[in-house]
């Protein structure tokens, strides 16, 4: 389609990363990737996600996939020097509290080609973060923001846990 100087007829970008697009495709043939999940590989920018959707009508389920692609395929990558290399990933989940966040991150574990990470992200359940507004409101804080406060640095101290700690452990970092 670049050859032949159609792919801006169809909606494609005029000037499509078919390097990427090569990379991409030999990395997730074998998994049953998204059309999505390939197809943002030709992009540069969310802008250009934008405009294929204005050419063909994708879903908006396509779209937001395209849009996270592009957007974190170079910044949310897997932790170098930490045991757990899924943590980057699994941080963003937890942090994002999109319904489908963990779906967008398993494609863009397929995008980035990284096999043994993807098959464990498929087995991982996101774990509930034990402690609410009401547990906060039992030990005598009234606030909202407060609670907002606290709320956000309990979850952080979860986070670090590898959400390991349960609701008593997180309300003994609680300052009364």
């Amino acid at each position: 389609m670049y050859d032949l100087d159609v792919a801006q007829y169809i909606g494609l970008p005029v000037e499509g990363n078919l390097v990427e697009l090569n990379r991409v495709w030999k990395h997730v043939q074998k998994w049953s990737p998204k059309p999505m999940t390939v197809l943002s590989a030709l992009l540069r920018a969310t802008e250009e996600v934008e405009k294929i959707d204005l050419r063909l009508k994708i879903s908006k389920e396509e779209k937001n996939l395209g849009v996270f692609l592009v957007k974190y395929r170079r910044d949310l990558l897997k932790a170098e020097d930490e045991s757990d290399c899924l943590k980057p990933y699994r941080d963003f989940i937890i942090d994002s509290r999109e319904p489908d966040a963990q779906h967008k991150v398993c494609e863009l574990l397929k995008y980035q080609g990284e096999e043994q990470l993807l098959a464990e992200m498929e087995k991982w359940s996101i774990p509930r973060f034990p402690v609410s507004g009401h547990d906060l409101r039992k030990m005598g804080i009234s606030s909202g923001k407060e609670i907002g406060t606290i709320l956000q640095n309990l979850r952080e101290i979860w986070k670090k846990s590898r959400y390991q700690m349960d609701k008593e452990e997180l309300l003994n970092n609680v300052k009364s």
